[in-house]
């Protein structure tokens, strides 16, 4: 659509986009017919791709049945069956569910409560949370404050909240050459007990991580062992982990919780994306037994709400979405073909002299892109790589997330890939394919030296 024909004030105004009419399986189609294959779920939402129609027909019996009723006054069937199919696949300790339509509600949600945890238990004094850099936790003033990335924070910076961020835990960019991973991590994860002694425990709320790091860095794992020494730490200072799957969560790495394979529980956890894989819109922020019960039985009530909290239509097509998920094994094709992008990245971009790393787990996968591989010194951000690439992989027909300031916030470029869990082998050679071209493509463009 021209950008001046339409009444809508897009991400990017000045920028025409095609506009899309139609989905078949991992292919979204515009107008024209051409068809792009989604390789990164749009930003990590659609899993079950375009058109699953077990969760179109649970929408649509959902609205033929009731559509929504306002959570003051009832709650209904929908929400309540997903949160026992939650709950009942749910860490250790986490055993109830607040509905939203999102991540950064469910991140606001998550902070708000962690601070009337501890408002019911008389310690009044807790007012601050830690966090990282190069985070990204959402876009409500809260959760922004929370994010650690330069580039989003920089237009807000006056009117967000104090927050403070340690380094992240980025092997690639911060592990020494000296240290194992183990190693690494442990040192990192240490930063986080002296920002706690800095602000003194008793006014420490949260620590707040994305389990798995998204849009910002690119599919950052933890090193080994980082975050149980994490947990270690505010269990020992009494603060409170959320963990941040919003992006991460839900299967995206191979396991429905992405926690599950670094051998920790959260005290909240929150997720979004691949919940209900953009057939509606939810979220949900799961509370561990202790904060539940704490609020239960001091006020009673929590201290929040948004009008479509715990919509059933949302909840009736997220809860047919996991199930599907379940019946078809796509965890472990996610997992499967989790490693063949992986050996397919590896195979085509191993090698590449403007290829400083790639990384990630299940069909969450990423590349990083410098200008010398040795020094790992990221192009000049004025030459806009990723956005370069971005274009040139939707001229081929490819939909991926490349997102800039990687390295600081500023400086660094990387694409994200998250394609649905339904994809086969040949679609992971075409997303290999497509990507190699773009990525040729937009060096071309930006007058870098060809390989």
């Amino acid at each position: 659509m021209s950008a001046n024909r339409t009444r809508i004030l897009h991400r990017e105004p000045s920028r025409d986009l095609p506009v899309a009419v139609g989905g078949e399986g991992p292919f979204v189609v515009d107008s024209t017919g051409k068809r792009y294959l989604d390789a990164s779920g749009g930003a990590a939402v659609s899993c079950l791709g375009h058109s699953e129609r077990r969760v179109i027909d649970a929408i649509k019996a959902q609205l033929d049945r009731l559509p929504y009723a306002h959570t003051g006054f009832f709650t209904n069937e929908p929400a309540e069956a997903l949160a026992e199919h939650l709950i009942a696949r749910a860490p250790e300790g986490l055993g109830h569910v607040y509905f939203v339509s999102g991540g950064s509600e469910a991140n606001e949600t998550a902070m708000k409560l962690a601070r009337q945890y501890f408002y019911e238990r008389g310690e009044t004094g807790r007012r601050h949370f830690i966090a990282r850099q190069q985070s990204y936790h959402g876009n409500t003033i809260a959760a922004l404050s929370a994010g650690g990335n330069a580039g989003r924070r920089a237009v807000y910076e006056p009117i967000l909240l104090p927050v403070s961020h340690i380094a992240p835990c980025f092997e690639y960019r911060h592990r020494r050459d000296d240290e194992t991973g183990e190693q690494y991590a442990i040192r990192a994860a240490d930063e986080l007990e002296a920002e706690i002694l800095r602000l003194g425990p008793e006014t420490v709320i949260a620590f707040m991580a994305e389990t798995v790091v998204g849009a910002t860095a690119g599919a950052v794992p933890p090193a080994p062992g980082y975050f149980r020494r994490i947990r270690e730490i505010c269990d020992r200072y009494g603060v409170l982990l959320i963990l941040d799957e919003v992006m991460s969560g839900m299967g995206r790495t191979g396991t429905l919780y992405g926690c599950e394979q670094d051998g920790v529980s959260p005290d909240i956890l929150t997720c979004a994306k691949g919940l209900g894989a953009g057939y509606q819109p939810i979220g949900a922020t799961i509370l561990s037994e202790k904060i539940f019960d704490t609020i239960t039985g001091g006020s009673g009530a929590f201290q929040h709400g948004f009008t479509y909290i715990g919509h059933a239509t949302a909840a009736a097509g997220a809860l047919a979405v996991q199930q599907v998920i379940e019946e078809d094994g796509l965890l472990e094709n996610c997992r499967a073909m989790g490693e063949a992008l992986d050996a397919r990245l590896r195979d085509a971009f191993g090698a590449h002299p403007y290829v400083g790393d790639i990384r990630g787990r299940g069909l969450f996968r990423a590349v990083e892109l410098v200008e010398d591989r040795a020094t790992k010194t990221p192009f000049d951000p004025a030459l806009k790589l990723h956005a370069r690439i971005k274009a040139a992989a939707m001229e081929q027909g490819l939909m991926c997330y490349p997102s800039g300031g990687t390295a600081d916030g500023k400086a660094g470029d990387h694409v994200l890939l998250a394609p649905p869990f339904i994809v086969g082998e040949d679609h992971v050679g075409l997303i290999v394919e497509r990507l190699g071209a773009a990525i040729s493509a937009a060096l071309v463009q930006a007058g870098v030296k060809a390989p």
